[in-house]
């Protein structure tokens, strides 16, 4: 495997965008693209990130769609469709990596598997602090982050244990649950294999859960991430969950069909040669 293919979702919030950005272009490993899957945000804040990322140190695309509410698996299936990698790993334009994110990922990666990682979370008040100051925490040290955890400015410490855990990262191969598309690597042919995210789901909720259970459907395993591959993931308010019931249950019954793998309307209607 050689380029890996970072899926980059955002709308209007440039200023954590660049937090993210800044965090990727300080990878240590380099052979990477960044898609930016923007849903809808609007002229000026595609304006200002187009501006922010003309010096970007790995190849960039922009990928944008006007905004009918919330579409993420729609503008993630553009931004794979445009996609040049043979793996894939997404994550959210509020999540800032530490510099090795790309590199441990790529050491986890392994043909039928996908792999989901964990994050951290800010609180709001430390949130803010760090948009208002820039605060670069992708450079920061481990005591940095025990002293964050000591303030209860973020929920967790144990995420920065790294462990080998070898087998024990396979030791739930059918396991859906918390597999976030804040954090998710997986195989481009897996992804195009399963029509990659059902736009069925339309509003917030569920569309990444429904994903990971139709690979799982299809043969691909989790390979547990954990201990190994975190994001710091800022403070943001609740998306509109009005759909969220309608979601569950379509996921409910994507669960009971075994034999459900590839999404009714998904990635291959934007890629002529699927």
């Amino acid at each position: 495997m050689n380029l890996i293919s970072v899926i980059v979702t955002t709308y209007n919030w440039p200023a954590a965008l660049e937090l993210c950005l800044d965090s990727l272009f300080a990878q240590q490993d380099r052979a990477f693209e960044i898609i930016i899957a923007d849903d809808g945000s609007t002229p000026a804040n595609q304006a200002r990130i187009q501006t922010y990322c003309a010096d970007s140190p790995a190849p960039i695309q922009y990928v944008h769609h006007d905004d009918q509410g919330f579409r993420a698996g729609t503008i993630r299936n553009k931004a794979v469709a445009s996609s040049r990698g043979e793996y894939l790993l997404f994550i959210d334009g509020d999540c800032v990596l530490r510099p090795d994110f790309i590199a441990r990922h790529r050491q986890l990666a392994e043909p039928g598997y996908f792999v989901p990682g964990n994050r951290v979370l800010l609180s709001e008040s430390f949130t803010q602090e760090v948009l208002d100051k820039h605060i670069p925490l992708h450079q920061k040290p481990l005591s940095y982050f025990i002293s964050l955890r000591l303030q209860k400015k973020i929920n967790r410490i144990s995420a920065f244990i790294r462990l080998p855990l070898g087998f024990l990262r396979k030791m739930q191969p059918s396991k859906w649950q918390k597999a976030m598309t804040c954090n998710l690597a997986l195989w481009k042919n897996d992804f195009l294999r399963t029509n990659g995210f059902d736009e069925l789901f339309e509003g917030w909720g569920f569309e990444d859960s429904d994903l990971v259970i139709r690979l799982i459907h299809a043969g691909v395993k989790r390979k547990e991430g954990r201990f190994a591959v975190l994001v710091l993931h800022l403070w943001h308010a609740h998306n509109d969950k009005s759909k969220q019931d309608i979601n569950y249950q379509r996921l409910l019954d994507r669960l009971a069909q075994q034999d459900f793998i590839a999404a009714t309307k998904g990635v291959s209607q934007y890629c002529e040669d699927i």
